[in-house]
C-alpha cells in the first residue's frame, strides 16, 4: 500500500511538473508582441508590450502625450508653461506640472543647482540653444543670471507659479521626457500589462521580461564619439528600471595648442561656458524622470563632483564616458551598473 501511495504521489508530482512545463510553453506561445511607434514631444517613440491577446493602445498613448504637451511643452504657445513664460500669473497648473515642478525642486536642491530648469536663457545666449546668440560679456552674464535659479520660482497654494521676476523662463525639457515615459508606464500598469519596454527619444522604462524570447529586455547605449551614424558602446539588461542618457555627442572641440579635446558646457552656477571632459552619462533609476534629470545634472557638474555624488547614492547607478587629462577616452561605472552590462 505504501509503495502504491509513493507511486501515486510520484506520478502526481510528475504530472504537475509536466502540466507546469506545458503551461509555460503554452503561455510563451500565446504571448503576442504589441507595439506602437511614432513621433511626439519633438522626438520619436517606440513602445512594446506583451499580452495574451492582440490589442492597440494608440489612443491611450496619444492621450498621454497630448496632456503632457498642453501642460509642459514650450513649443506650444497655448500650453500652461508657455503662458507662464509669457508672464501670465493666474495659470492653475495640473497635477503633472506640479509633480514635475516638485521633483525638479528636489533634484535642484540635491545637486546644488546643477539641475536647473531656468537655465535656458543662458543656453540661448551662448549660442547652444534655439534662441538668438548674444555677444556675451560679464555685464550680459550678470544680467541673465538674475533670471537663473529655480529657488526664485515657487508654486503657491492655488497651484499657480510665482516668479521673483516675470521674465524668468521655465523649461522642463530635461525632465519632462522622462516623466512622460513614467506616465506611459503607469498607464501600462493600470491596464494590467506585466511585460513592456517603453522608449521615447532614447530614454527607456522596462518592466518584466521579454517572455516571448524568454530573456531580459536588452538595450544598447550609443558611443558618444561616433561622428556619423550610430555605434553601440555597450549592451545592458534592463529589468524593472528606467534609463536616461545625456551627452555632448559629437560636440567637442580640439585645443589648437594642446591638442586636447573638450566639450562646451554651460555652468549654471556661474553663467559661463566651461571646458568639460564628460562626453556622456547614462543613469539607471526607479523612475525615468529622476534618471533624466540626474543625467542632465551630471553633464554640468565637474567629473570629480559627479563621481563623488554617485558614491553617496543608493538609488542611482551610472555609466560615465569621459576624457582624461591626455584626451584619452575613459569609462566609469558604478558597481550596480556593472551588474547589468552584458558580455
Amino acid at each position: 500500500m505504501m509503495d502504491l501511495l509513493k507511486y501515486r504521489y510520484s506520478n502526481t508530482a510528475y504530472l504537475l511538473l509536466l502540466a507546469f512545463l506545458v503551461s509555460c510553453k503554452t503561455d510563451s506561445e500565446k504571448l503576442i508582441k504589441n507595439s506602437n511607434a511614432g513621433g511626439a514631444l519633438g522626438t520619436s517613440y517606440s513602445i512594446i508590450y506583451l499580452s495574451d491577446t492582440e490589442f492597440d493602445l494608440q489612443r491611450e498613448i496619444d492621450s498621454v502625450f497630448k496632456v503632457m504637451n498642453q501642460s509642459l511643452s514650450t513649443y506650444i504657445p497655448t500650453s500652461d508653461i508657455s503662458k507662464i513664460n509669457q508672464g501670465y500669473s493666474d495659470v492653475k497648473v495640473d497635477h503633472m506640472f506640479q509633480e514635475v515642478f516638485d521633483l525638479s525642486k528636489e533634484i535642484y536642491s540635491k545637486t546644488n543647482g546643477y539641475f536647473d530648469p531656468t537655465v535656458g536663457a543662458l543656453v540661448n545666449a551662448w549660442g547652444f540653444g534655439p534662441g538668438s546668440k548674444v555677444l556675451m560679456d560679464s555685464i550680459k552674464v550678470d544680467s541673465i543670471m538674475r533670471l537663473v535659479g529655480l529657488n526664485k520660482v515657487q508654486l503657491n497654494a492655488n497651484n499657480e507659479i510665482v516668479k521673483e521676476q516675470s521674465n524668468i523662463y521655465l523649461d522642463f525639457n530635461a525632465i519632462a521626457k522622462g516623466y512622460a515615459i513614467d506616465r506611459l508606464a503607469k498607464m501600462m500598469d493600470e491596464k494590467g500589462i506585466d511585460d513592456y519596454l517603453l522608449e521615447v527619444g532614447g530614454e527607456l522604462v522596462s518592466k518584466g521580461r521579454n517572455r516571448i524570447k524568454q530573456k531580459q529586455w536588452v538595450v544598447g547605449i550609443d558611443d558618444p564619439q561616433v561622428e556619423e551614424g550610430r555605434r553601440l558602446k555597450i549592451l545592458i539588461a534592463l529589468e524593472d528600471k528606467a534609463l536616461a542618457s545625456s551627452g555632448n555627442y559629437r560636440k567637442f572641440r580640439i585645443d589648437s595648442i594642446t591638442g586636447k579635446k573638450y566639450v562646451h558646457t554651460i555652468d549654471p552656477k556661474t553663467g559661463y561656458t566651461k571646458n568639460a571632459n564628460t562626453l556622456g552619462v547614462t543613469v539607471l533609476a526607479n523612475s525615468c524622470a529622476v534618471a533624466d534629470a540626474y543625467a542632465t545634472a551630471f553633464m554640468a557638474m565637474d567629473l570629480d563632483k559627479t563621481l563623488e555624488f554617485l558614491s553617496n547614492q543608493n538609488d542611482l547607478e551610472a555609466y560615465v564616458i569621459y576624457l582624461d587629462e591626455t584626451g584619452q577616452t575613459k569609462e566609469y561605472m558604478t558597481q550596480g551598473f556593472k551588474k547589468v552590462v552584458l558580455d
